[in-house]
């Protein structure tokens, strides 16, 4: 029997209709794999400062400082958001200098894409997470070109669609995931598992491949409906700890079908916050304490101590919740440091991390204008030194258009020889209003994300800045782009091994390099 023309044409019209899908999806979709990159549009105006114009002054390279290679991740400055376990923010190579430098960009969405972290694997390649639609990607890209090689969908987000606020505060989802020793990526995801995902290099293309899917359901409060895990990291024994937004800290240990999990729960408590990791234990901040951890016998985590710090009476204008807001960071061997939410002033805490002392709290010290003072990213650490930023008054995206900004403020804080107190060394009065800044200890130059808006006629301006580490005075600063996608919105610099510059905005992914250095010539510099 003869098939009906209708039924003679679907086989057809159905392949025509695939195919014409699949060209609409490489063509509309800015994260296809292979699509070149196009940049993000901006709002350019005319009467905005490209750039200093005066020449860069030389550089002043920084003495060493020791971080320990963690044994069971990527190598120092490619491996997390914060450069390293112990989150010094710190890079051991260069950054831009200012000298002729140039901006390019990639779109991850028509709108949002935004990629909060950035790292490397061996080849050079980029390995990050990008959220578009509340639905994370797993991407690589090529660091030249910014094409896309390959990409990965995570879980979507739990956050309700359209609830803009709940899901700009939202930490979860792969944010803060990690590059192991072995370039795999390790993502804790929206859906409760840690997801194990390397590159397999078998075929003619790199692409992505889930080596293993670990369930933390029997460890999180999922009964809730509302927890999620918040961060993954390795201790120095190879275990997955993790913490979650409705305050579980976990140990996963094993291998394969013999893992085991163990979870301690903190009554009342949130953790939207990444922690830190030493050979000495795990860091770890709440909306109420800090937090030292180790494992008992049994593997299960065990509190080694507790600090509990002013958490203030509400939530600042500029932070997520009503807590700390910064990752712990870990000086040498023997100090943690936090920012705490207290009123009227936010303070910087150093505490000792021995298991017991005397005393543990080496110093607060408040920093920024009296009700203007909040911070919602982790500190620099570079020996006894940190540096903080101002987050106050950053409220969300869409309220940050035509001139409004957060409050200034970028401070350097030392802790005395005698460890009797600390002390603001310098204050810079630029506005970096949600990135997490970083330090080249090879230039000198401390980096952020500034914001001048434009009193002519209100728009918004973003710039990418050097700051000498030593002085506190602003190096340089480029016009990186001008609207609502290239805001910030809490995504980390990142420090390439060659010295270009990455930084996560609205829209996606901003590349800054010095153009009087050929790609050749920057490898060899750094």
């Amino acid at each position: 029997m003869l098939d009906s023309p209708s039924r003679a044409a679907t086989g057809p019209r159905l392949v025509v209709a695939g195919l014409l899908c699949s060209f609409a999806a490489l063509a509309c979709n800015p994260m296809a794999v292979g699509r070149p990159a196009r940049s993000i549009p901006a709002t350019a105006h005319a009467n905005y400062l490209e750039a200093n114009n005066e020449a860069p002054p030389a550089t002043r390279a920084l003495p060493a400082m020791d971080v320990p290679e963690h044994p069971h991740m990527a190598r120092n400055g490619a491996s997390c958001m914060h450069a390293d376990p112990q989150t010094t923010n710190t890079y051991t190579w260069g950054g831009p200098v200012g000298r002729d430098p140039v901006v390019a960009s990639r779109a991850m969405g028509f709108l949002g894409g935004e990629c909060p972290t950035v790292n490397f694997d061996r080849d050079g390649r980029i390995v990050t997470v990008c959220v578009h639609n509340r639905t994370p990607s797993l991407v690589l890209l090529d660091p030249e070109t910014l094409t896309v090689l390959d990409r990965h969908a995570l879980p979507t987000r739990r956050t309700p669609r359209m609830h803009f606020r709940a899901a700009a505060d939202d930490t979860s989802g792969g944010a803060y995931f990690y590059l192991d020793e072995r370039d795999r990526a390790v993502v804790g995801t929206a859906d409760g598992t840690i997801d194990i995902i390397s590159v397999d290099h078998r075929s003619s293309a790199p692409h992505f491949n889930l080596d293993e899917r670990i369930d933390l359901a029997p460890s999180l409060r999922m009964e809730t409906g509302l927890d999620k895990i918040t961060a993954v990291m390795p201790d120095w024994q190879g275990r997955y700890w993790f913490v979650s937004r409705l305050g579980v800290v976990g140990v996963v240990d094993g291998v394969g079908g013999a893992r085991r999990q163990h979870a301690l729960h903190l009554p009342g408590e949130e953790i939207e916050n990444s922690f830190s990791v030493a050979s000495d234990g795990v860091y770890v901040v709440s909306d109420h304490a800090l937090y030292r951890f180790e494992v008992d016998a049994s593997g299960a985590p065990v509190v080694v101590w507790r600090e509990a710090y002013d958490r203030g009476s509400r939530r600042k204008v500029g932070q997520i919740n009503r807590g700390s807001g910064t990752t712990p960071t870990l000086l040498g061997e023997d100090f943690v440091a936090i920012g705490d939410n207290a009123e009227p002033r936010m303070n910087v805490l150093v505490y000792r991390r021995e298991r017991e002392v005397a005393s543990r709290r080496v110093c607060a010290t408040p920093v920024f204008a009296p009700g203007q003072s909040a911070t919602e990213n982790t500190m620099i650490g570079y020996g006894r030194s940190l540096v903080v930023e101002n987050n106050a008054g950053y409220d969300i995206f869409m309220t940050m258009r035509h001139g409004r900004t957060s409050a200034p403020g970028l401070a350097r804080v030392d802790i005395r020889e005698d460890e009797s107190g600390c002390d603001v060394v310098w204050e810079s009065g630029i506005v970096s209003q949600t990135t997490v800044p970083k330090l080249s200890i090879a230039t000198g130059l401390v980096y952020a994300y500034s914001k001048l808006p434009n009193s002519t006629d209100g728009s918004d301006a973003y710039y990418f800045t050097g700051i000498d580490f030593l002085t506190g005075v602003t190096s340089f600063r480029v016009l990186t782009g001008t609207g609502v996608r290239y805001d910030n919105h809490w995504a980390a610099i990142t420090l390439a091994p060659d010295g270009t510059a990455f930084v996560g905005v609205l829209n996606g992914l901003l590349r800054i390099r010095d153009a009087a250095l050929s790609p050749t010539e920057r490898t060899a510099s750094h």
